[in-house]
């Protein structure tokens, strides 16, 4: 372990990276793997683990990726606040406008429900979509992660990236089963539904890779890039997830899930980070 350890800590930013993120698009095939197992999931399982996801996220866009953001941006000796905002909000404005451009389709909505400009994509298509823009603020907030590493922040260590990875790596899982199996039920072979399961998180080491790269390429625009990747997953969890977790009357669930998914990465991030 202490080798490995080693050998990881002395590869550049964007090697690390890229295989951080490696990693969690792997735990999203191996939740899509689930589709061999099972053909259908309960409704009140896939809202906690929606709930769970967006618990993550919202732990990880404030520990891993906010609060080093304002300590960065407090360094250069400028208003701390300012620098944060604007990639927060830059962050959520990018999400609004792929969601309003990029066909897709939320689990458990009708065809005729799609959003983003109108197409003839298979439903098939769509969920894995809408998945995918769930992973592009991932990817780029591992990334980005990383990257601040390299930049010499007190709060942003190895450690830290690493807890961001697995974090975001577990709640990675329960996403590749959200895409596979309600595929299955609809009579998608189970090959296929792990195919499309495991494609929608392909997109994670492409934006982890160009998020570490653009910090160490234009480091002062660092606490904006983390704040963006903050926005931009914290507009995921309002727009979608949390909607989709609580489509349901009985929310308790998913609330529940969304407690222990913020509880699991504030743990992972104090205790490694």
């Amino acid at each position: 372990m202490t080798i490995f350890w080693e050998w990881f800590a002395n590869l550049s930013p964007v090697w690390q990276a890229g295989l951080a993120t490696t990693f969690t698009w792997s735990v999203t095939a191996l939740g899509a793997a689930m589709v061999f197992f099972f053909k259908t999931i309960r409704r009140d399982v896939l809202d906690g683990m929606l709930g769970f996801a967006a618990g993550v996220m919202i732990a990880a866009s404030f520990w891993s990726l906010l609060a080093p953001a304002i300590e960065l941006a407090g360094e250069s000796g400028g208003n701390d606040w300012l620098p944060v905002a604007i990639g927060f909000l830059a962050g959520g404005a990018f999400l609004f406008i792929v969601d309003k451009i990029l066909p897709h389709l939320h689990i458990g909505y009708d065809l005729n429900e799609a959003e983003g400009i109108k197409t003839h994509w298979q439903r098939s298509i769509l969920l894995v979509t809408a998945i995918t823009l769930h992973n592009i603020p991932e990817g780029l907030a591992v990334g980005v992660a990383f990257g601040a590493v390299a930049s010499g922040l007190p709060s942003a260590t190895l450690a830290g990236a690493i807890a961001l990875a697995i974090g975001i790596g577990l709640q990675n899982f329960p996403e590749g089963a959200a895409v596979s199996i309600p595929l299955r039920r609809e009579g998608v072979g189970r090959m296929k539904a792990f195919m499309y399961g495991q494609a929608s998180a392909l997109v994670e080491p492409v934006a982890g890779i160009v998020g570490a790269g653009l910090v160490l390429w234009m480091r002062p625009i660092l606490p904006y890039a983390l704040a963006f990747a903050a926005g931009a997953m914290i507009y995921v969890v309002i727009e979608e997830l949390i909607p989709e977790a609580q489509r349901e009357k009985e929310t308790d669930i998913a609330t529940i899930g969304a407690m222990i998914g913020f509880t699991v990465m504030m743990v992972l991030d104090v205790a490694l980070g």
